[in-house]
């Protein structure tokens, strides 16, 4: 019986080690300095503020909770338009939909979930960003963690720059996107 079961081991974890090094030796490599695909666009953010029910593109849900100096508690949900350039007017070729919150007590940063949402000839789906945005820093890498249509299963970073700032009203960011996990 005891030889049995050592047998029965011994053929277990050989298939088990045998198939493990089956599943590493498909792993894809990727060149940071070569994406599959880039793309630069600037998102553009006009926040409600009581007055501007036309052109706002994103509100606060949940207002500052009072501690600290820093928004911490703030909930803010978007759909804001991205264009090629930086200027506003531009006709957009995406949407970025999703929502922030500040959870910085000490300093203002925020997490994000963010959905760039294509329809276009030239592209359709999504891509999906989400991760931490200490959004003071000049720039900031957020995980592409992965998409649908044109981007299904992709992977990547997402480079952000905020390049204006106008007040409590408007901001600007530029999203450098690289994807290196590309099916389509």
């Amino acid at each position: 019986m005891a030889n049995q079961i050592y047998l029965f081991s011994l053929i277990f974890f050989s298939v088990l080690l045998y198939q493990s090094t089956n599943v590493l030796s498909f792993r894809k490599s990727f060149d940071l300095a070569k994406p599959c695909k880039r793309f630069v666009f600037h998102l553009h953010n006009v926040a409600y503020d009581g007055d501007n029910m036309d052109n706002a593109t994103s509100a606060a849900i949940v207002n500052p909770l009072g501690l600290g100096d820093f928004n911490f508690g703030k909930f803010v949900i978007m759909d804001n338009p991205v264009t090629m350039d930086q200027n506003y007017l531009s006709k957009p070729v995406a949407r970025v939909q999703g929502f922030f919150f500040y959870h910085g007590k000490a300093k203002f940063d925020t997490w994000l979930s963010w959905s760039v949402v294509f329809n276009s000839t030239q592209h359709k789906g999504t891509l999906n960003i989400m991760g931490e945005n200490p959004f003071m820093e000049p720039t900031r890498d957020l995980q592409v963690v992965g998409g649908t249509g044109d981007f299904v299963m992709t992977r990547g970073i997402a480079t952000f720059m905020t390049d204006l700032v106008e007040g409590n009203k408007y901001f600007r960011v530029k999203m450098d996107i690289k994807l290196y996990e590309c099916y389509y």
